[in-house]
């Protein structure tokens, strides 16, 4: 039987000083029931918690730590970088060249800029498509997730098509009042908004692969379709690529599906288990943004060194020939694994797997 004696304790201890004793909600356990884990370290594969108990990781730091934990590269350029300072709030010679290999692996990212989250490459890459277009409405979809941005956390209204209402208090109805939601994978829908609305959207955002309500794949020709619609209403079509970027292939969702996007927004993996985001795309969107352009946006520590590095350790590593194939065969033998095993149990189960990431959905 598992003994987690000390992370109830800590658990109850930081209650006390952080809201539900976490600092991001999913860290609770809440929807999965049980005690949160405190984690004490990882390496490889592994993680160990205070209670001395060994688990094999498969969140992974939910995505980035694509290499495992303390993966030699990674460690030793942090080192090397911490060693000549943390932050500098000045250019780096580490930003390019961090920028260099998104822009090898994604074609479709002809300048892209650093910031410190996916929530705040998300806000970003829609506040820059309306200065872009001068257009105010947003399309998105249920079940797709953007980060907790005040415009995007939206449910769908009575109709599928239909402007909707705040899931969170604190939301006014006001900053959601230009986000359209449309159901995930519905053609016929979108069609039908833009052919009543079309000249006043700026933009479509989605997850090319919808990770956050599990792993639901596009159906074939879906991504196709909203880039073909995108371009009839000279709408600027965003992929957030936050979950399925470096991970479902080396150009992420858009290089698997052969479907360029005109952003998009990465997070997680580009910073190898550092905080750090990014947002870009065509040049001549990207060139709206200040300085260049009267698009704002700003981060103090944007493009942090210890980030960059960590990030280019992870993405050169990633550049490596075989490693995806590699990657491939381990997800698809957990996929059938966990298939198999739910049948033997006697247990109903649909699976899903795109790349690596998968679900199995009870």
């Amino acid at each position: 039987m598992l003994v987690i004696d000390k992370s109830r304790k800590a658990f109850k201890e930081a209650s006390e000083s952080i809201p539900g004793s976490v600092n991001s909600p999913v860290r609770a356990f809440g929807a999965v029931g049980g005690n949160a884990l405190f984690i004490e370290s990882g390496h490889g594969c592994y993680i160990n918690d205070i209670d001395g108990n060994r688990y094999v990781d498969y969140v992974c730091s939910w995505g980035p730590l694509i290499l495992g934990h303390l993966d030699k590269t990674v460690i030793r350029r942090v080192k090397d970088t911490l060693k000549r300072g943390t932050s500098f709030g000045a250019p780096t010679e580490l930003e390019t060249q961090l920028a260099q290999l998104i822009k090898e692996a994604m074609p479709s990212v002809e300048k892209v800029r650093m910031v410190n989250s996916g929530t705040e490459a998300t806000m970003s890459a829609i506040r820059l498509a309306r200065g872009y277009t001068k257009r105010d409405l947003v399309i998105k979809f249920e079940g797709c997730y953007h980060g907790h941005v005040d415009g995007l956390l939206v449910q769908a209204g009575s109709g599928a098509t239909t402007l909707g209402v705040p899931t969170s208090p604190g939301v006014p109805q006001d900053y959601i009042r230009n986000t359209i939601t449309i159901p995930f994978n519905n053609l016929d829908a979108i069609k039908e908004v833009c052919r009543n609305q079309g000249a006043k959207i700026a933009c479509i955002i989605i997850e090319p692969v919808a990770g956050n309500m599990g792993v639901v794949p596009p159906k074939k020709g879906y991504l196709k379709g909203l880039r073909n619609i995108s371009d009839k209403y000279g709408i600027v079509l965003i992929f957030d690529e936050v979950m399925t970027g470096f991970r479902v292939a080396h150009g992420g969702a858009q290089e698997l599906f052969k479907v360029t996007p005109d952003l998009t927004t990465l997070g997680k993996i580009i910073g190898g288990g550092l905080p750090v985001g990014a947002y870009g795309g065509k040049a001549e969107i990207m060139d709206c943004v200040s300085p260049n352009g009267p698009v704002y946006q700003a981060g103090t520590l944007s493009g942090n060194p210890l980030a960059m590095a960590s990030g280019i350790a992870t993405l050169e590593k990633l550049k490596k020939r075989g490693i995806y194939k590699k990657l491939e065969r381990r997800s698809k033998r957990l996929s059938e694994g966990l298939k198999t095993a739910a049948s033997d149990a006697g247990i109903l189960t649909y699976h899903t797997r795109v790349g690596s990431m998968l679900c199995t959905f009870f």
